[in-house]
C-alpha cells in the first residue's frame, strides 16, 4: 500500500512522466526476453542443424547488442519526449489552478489564458465564462446593496427629520404631518414586500397555480382596476383585442399583477394627453401581449438593462413618487416562472416605448 500511497501523492507532472515511463520499459523488458528466448528455442528444434543454430545464434548476439544500444536511447529520447508531453499537459492545468485560489479569494476578475484548441481549451473557455458570471454576480450584489441602503435611506431620513421635528416643537401635529409619515412607511413596506417576493420568485418558491387562462379577461380586468389613475392623470387607456385569442398557460393573477406592472410603469412615464394601449395578437403556438405608451421612450443602451433591480434611465431621478425600483424585475422573473418571455422595445427619447410579453398557448 505505501508504493501506491505515494504514487497517489505525486504531481500530474511526474504521474504521466512515470506513466509514459513505464510503457517504455515494457516494450524494453519484452524486446529483452524475446532475445535471450529465441537462441534458446532454435537449439531445441530438431529440423535445426548445429552447425546453422550457432551461427544463427552468434549473429542473433551481435544484433542483439546494437538493438540493446538502439534501445536504451529510445528510452532516453521517450523520457525527454515524456517530459515535454506532460509539460504541455500540465502546465495550463496549473495556470487554472492559480487563478481558481485567486477567485475563491475573491479576485473575480481573474482569467486564464487559452493557448490550446483542445479539451484543455475548452476547459479554459468554461473557466473564463464562470469567473465572468461570478464578477458579474458580485457586482450586481453590491449595487443591490447600495440601491437597497439608498432606497431604505430616503424614506428613513424622512421620517426620523420630521420625527425630530415633532420632538423639539418645530412641527406641528397635524393630519399633513402623519399623511406624510405614513406614506413613507407605506413606500417602505412596499418596497420590502416587492423585494422578498422577487427572492422568492427567482429562488423558484413562489407558488404558481398555472393553467389555462383567458387572456382578453385578464387585460380588462387590469385596465380597469388601473383606469381611474390614468383618469385622475389625464392618460387615454385603450384596449385592441382580437376575439379569437386562445387561452395561455398562466397564473391568472400573477398575470394580471405583470399587466398591472407594465401599465403602472407606461402611465409614470406618459405625460397628460397622451395614450396607453394594450394590444394582444395571436402567433404560433403562444400569444403576445404589448403595452405601448406614447410617453419619453427610452434610449437604445437602456433597453437590456430594464427589468433589473432598482434600474434608472435618468440615474438623479427620485423615487419618492414613482415605484419600489423592483416592479419591472418581478414582471419579468414571474413570466419567465410562467414559460414566457418579455422585452422592452423603443424607438428612442420622446418615441414612447412597448413593453412585450409572451405566453405559451394552453394545451387544448
Amino acid at each position: 500500500m505505501m508504493p501506491l500511497r505515494r504514487l497517489t501523492s505525486y504531481s500530474l507532472r511526474t504521474k504521466l512522466f512515470f506513466s509514459h515511463l513505464l510503457v517504455a520499459l515494457i516494450v524494453t523488458f519484452t524486446f529483452v526476453a524475446a532475445a535471450f528466448a529465441v537462441p534458446t528455442l532454435l537449439e531445441r528444434q530438431p529440423f535445426v542443424a548445429a552447425g546453422l543454430a550457432d551461427l544463427v545464434t552468434a549473429s542473433f548476439g551481435r544484433a542483439f547488442l546494437y538493438l540493446t544500444l538502439a534501445t536504451i536511447l529510445a528510452v532516453v529520447v521517450a523520457a525527454v519526449a515524456s517530459l515535454f508531453v506532460a509539460g504541455r499537459i500540465t502546465t495550463p492545468v496549473h495556470r487554472m489552478l492559480a487563478a481558481t485560489r485567486r477567485v475563491s479569494a475573491g479576485r473575480y476578475e481573474e482569467r486564464v489564458p487559452i493557448s490550446e484548441e483542445d479539451e484543455l481549451g475548452e476547459l479554459s473557455r468554461g473557466f473564463n465564462a464562470m469567473a465572468a458570471a461570478l464578477e458579474e454576480g458580485e457586482r450586481q450584489r453590491r449595487e443591490f446593496i447600495a440601491d437597497v441602503s439608498h432606497e431604505l435611506g430616503t424614506p428613513l431620513s424622512t421620517l426620523q427629520g420630521y420625527m425630530e421635528g415633532l420632538m423639539d416643537g418645530v412641527i406641528e401635529p397635524s393630519e399633513e404631518t402623519w399623511g406624510i409619515l405614513y406614506s413613507e412607511t407605506e413606500r417602505m413596506r412596499r418596497l420590502v414586500n416587492d423585494l422578498r417576493q422577487l427572492s422568492r420568485v427567482e429562488a423558484g418558491q413562489l407558488e404558481l397555480n398555472i393553467g389555462p387562462a383567458a387572456p382578453a379577461a385578464l387585460v380588462r380586468l387590469a385596465t380597469e382596476s388601473m383606469q381611474p389613475l390614468f383618469t385622475e392623470k389625464g392618460v387615454q387607456l385603450e384596449s385592441r383585442l382580437p376575439p379569437d385569442l386562445p387561452p395561455v398557460s398562466a397564473d391568472p393573477d400573477r398575470l394580471v399583477q405583470v399587466l398591472t406592472n407594465l401599465l403602472n410603469n407606461a402611465l409614470r412615464h406618459t405625460p397628460p394627453g397622451g395614450r396607453v394601449t394594450v394590444e394582444a395578437e395571436r402567433q404560433p403556438g403562444r400569444v403576445l401581449l404589448s403595452v405601448r405608451d406614447t410617453g419619453a421612450g427610452i434610449a437604445r443602451e437602456h433597453l437590456p438593462h430594464l427589468f433589473e433591480r432598482f434600474y434608472r434611465v435618468e440615474k438623479s431621478r427620485s423615487r419618492a413618487g414613482g415605484g419600489s425600483g423592483v416592479g419591472l424585475a418581478i414582471s419579468r422573473a414571474l413570466v419567465e416562472a410562467m414559460g414566457g418571455a418579455i422585452w422592452a422595445e423603443s424607438a428612442g427619447k420622446g418615441e414612447g416605448a412597448t413593453f412585450r410579453l409572451t405566453l405559451p398557448v394552453a394545451d387544448s
